[in-house]
């Protein structure tokens, strides 16, 4: 099974509508949130910005916001980010029930990509997709799925399908067309590939271009 611990946040309610108190719960340190779903009232929310990012970071898709004592499983839905500072600017949680599955974003990691024959040999490990759809209880979402890249030879591609999640994890996404990852041949050898199939091009329209310019002769003459 693949059962993550659940992270334990403290929140506290905060009021909505001004931008001037959302600036100065920023400079004071707390990022402010929501918390919506479960067929209640959405409720708004404010957390200490280092306990947000240090929840964040542990395993496990589950975190139970803790107000006034009353805890709530939820998972983030949505964070924003300052796009220079990467600080987290809001954040959105939804309800969920232990009991019932939902769907999450995971990261997918490659491993052994240093003792892949075909990186050996100069080809290019190029990983296509990162991130993936997955479908599980609550507590079952993987921290991540991996896959082991250190058999691929030079030209192998890897689709989702030959990644194994763990038991009680569903794939989302379409197994046969999403590609993971890639191992094309050397840069070097392409151009050179690539050159040679110019160069015959350029040879097999020269016949062609000669009778066009002998008909052309032709006609002039007449």
């Amino acid at each position: 099974m693949a059962t993550t611990k659940t992270t334990r946040l403290i929140i506290a309610p905060r009021a909505t509508g001004s931008s001037r108190a959302t600036r100065r719960l920023r400079r004071e340190g707390r990022v402010p949130g929501i918390l919506y779903g479960g067929g209640v009232e959405p409720l708004p929310f404010q957390v200490d910005a280092r306990e947000l990012r240090h929840a964040l970071a542990a395993a496990g898709a589950v975190v139970e916001l803790s107000l006034d004592d009353k805890a709530t499983s939820a998972v983030l839905k949505d964070a924003q980010r300052d796009a220079v500072r990467g600080d987290t600017l809001h954040v959105d949680f939804v309800r969920v029930d232990l009991n019932q599955a939902i769907q999450s974003v995971v990261p997918v990691v490659l491993l052994g990509e240093e003792d892949a024959p075909g990186v050996k040999e100069g080809g290019v490990l190029e990983h296509i997709t990162r991130e993936v759809t997955v479908e599980a209880l609550p507590n079952e979402i993987p921290e991540s799925l991996t896959y082991d890249v250190s058999g691929m030879q030079i030209n192998d591609t890897v689709t989702l399908s030959q990644v194994t999640p763990p038991e009680g994890v569903t794939l989302v996404d379409d197994v046969d067309e999403t590609v993971i990852a890639t191992l094309t041949p050397p840069r070097l050898q392409l151009e050179e590939e690539e050159g040679i199939e110019e160069e015959t091009e350029r040879v097999g329209e020269a016949p062609g271009a000669a009778d066009e310019a002998g008909e052309a002769g032709d006609a002039s003459s007449e």
